[in-house]
C-alpha cells in the first residue's frame, strides 16, 4: 500500500482530488496536511471522512518538525503538493505570506522528503526507489500572451505578480532537487480551474453569488482578459496520471482548450441563470465594470499536447458542459 502525503487537500483542487484519488486507487493511504487558512474547508471533504484510508492533520508545511514527524509516523513514499497561497489580489496586498508558503514551504517539503528517501545524490534508500514528489503549479508562471500563441513546457518563465513569482520560484526549487540530487519529481502547470468547491472569492463563484443575491457583478477593466478554463475534475485526472506515469524530472502542462474572456464568462453564466431561475430582468443588467487590478495579465492559453500524446490524457468537459455542472452545484450551496 502506498502512503501519500497530500498538502493543501482542504482547498479547492485538493478537495476535488482526494475523493477522486481514493475512488480510483484502492491501495493507498492518504494523509491530508492543511493549515486551514480562509481558503481551506474540511467540509469540502465530508465524503471521505469515514474512509479508513484517509487522515486529516491540521498543520503548516513550513513547520519542519511537524513534516518530519509525519514522514516518520506514516512512512510516506509519495507527496502530492497542492498547498499554496493562490489569490492574486491577496498577493499584491500581502506578498510575504506567498513567499513564505509557496517558496519556503515547498523547499521544506522537498528537503524533508529528500532526507527521508535518499542516502545520497542519485541513491534512494531501500524501499523508496519509486518514491515521488509531485508539485502542482500554474500557467501564470509563464507571464502573459498576446492575441495568439500558447504556453508550452518550453515557454520561458516571466511571472508578473507576487503570486506567480512565488510559484515560479517553487517550480525552480523542485527542478533543482531533480538536477542536484536526482530526486524523483514531476511538476504540472495548469490553466484556470473552475468547478465545485472553489472559494467564493474566485471569478466564477463570485459571478454566481452576486447574481442570485441581486448585487452588482464586478468585472475587472473592460472584461476582455482571456483565460483557458479547465474543469477541476479533468485536472484531477491529469494529476493522477502524471503522478503515476509521468517521466521523472519532467513538467506537464494541463489545459482545457477553453479560451474565454471574462465578458463571455459573465454573459454565459447570467444567460444560464436567466433560464434556471428567471426574474423580471436579466441578470446581465447587474454586470458592473470596476478598476482593473495592477499587472493584470491579458491572456493565458495552454498547449496540452505533451500530456495528451505522451500520457493519453484528455479533458472530458468543454466549457459549456462544465459551467452547467458548476452552476448547478453552487445554486445548491447558495440557495
Amino acid at each position: 500500500m502506498q502512503s501519500i502525503l497530500i498538502t493543501g487537500g482542504a482547498g479547492f483542487i485538493g478537495a476535488n482530488f482526494i475523493p477522486y484519488f481514493l475512488e480510483n486507487n484502492k491501495d493507498v493511504q492518504i494523509v491530508n496536511l492543511d493549515v486551514l487558512t480562509y481558503a481551506g474547508d474540511v467540509s469540502n471533504l465530508s465524503e471521505v471522512n469515514e474512509d479508513s484510508r484517509y487522515t486529516f492533520v491540521q498543520g503548516d508545511i513550513c513547520d519542519r518538525a511537524l513534516v518530519e514527524k509525519l514522514f516518520k509516523q506514516y512512512n510516506f513514499n509519495g507527496v502530492i503538493h497542492f498547498a499554496a497561497e493562490s489569490h492574486v489580489d491577496n498577493s499584491i496586498k500581502n506578498p510575504d505570506a506567498f513567499v513564505r508558503t509557496n517558496v519556503f514551504g515547498t523547499f521544506n517539503l522537498l528537503d524533508v522528503a529528500k532526507n527521508y528517501w535518499m542516502e545520497a545524490p542519485n541513491v534512494y534508500k531501500k524501499g523508496f526507489e519509486t518514491a515521488r514528489f509531485h508539485h502542482i503549479s500554474t500557467d501564470e508562471v509563464y507571464g502573459t500572451l498576446g492575441a495568439t500563441g500558447l504556453f508550452t513546457e518550453q515557454t520561458p518563465y516571466a511571472p508578473n505578480s507576487p503570486y506567480s513569482a512565488s510559484k515560479a520560484s517553487s517550480d525552480f526549487m523542485v527542478r533543482s532537487y531533480f538536477h542536484t540530487y536526482g530526486m524523483n519529481v514531476v511538476t504540472t502547470n495548469c490553466s484556470n480551474n473552475y468547478g465545485p468547491k472553489q472559494h467564493d472569492e474566485k471569478l466564477i463563484p463570485t459571478i454566481i453569488r452576486k447574481a442570485i443575491s441581486g448585487e452588482n457583478i464586478p468585472i475587472y477593466g473592460d472584461g476582455k482578459n482571456i483565460r483557458d478554463w479547465l474543469y477541476v475534475l479533468d485536472h484531477c485526472k491529469g494529476i493522477d496520471l502524471v503522478y503515476k506515469t509521468g517521466k521523472t524530472g519532467e513538467t506537464y502542462n494541463i489545459g482545457g482548450k477553453n479560451e474565454r474572456d471574462n465578458l463571455y464568462i459573465v454573459d454565459k453564466i447570467c444567460g444560464i441563470l436567466d433560464t434556471m431561475i428567471p426574474k423580471t430582468t436579466s441578470y446581465k443588467e447587474q454586470i458592473s465594470f470596476v478598476k482593473d487590478r495592477p499587472g493584470h495579465d491579458f491572456r493565458y492559453a495552454i498547449d496540452a499536447s505533451k500530456i495528451e500524446s505522451e500520457l493519453g490524457w484528455k479533458a472530458d468537459e468543454n466549457f459549456e458542459t462544465g459551467i452547467q455542472k458548476t452552476i448547478e452545484w453552487y445554486l445548491k450551496k447558495y440557495q
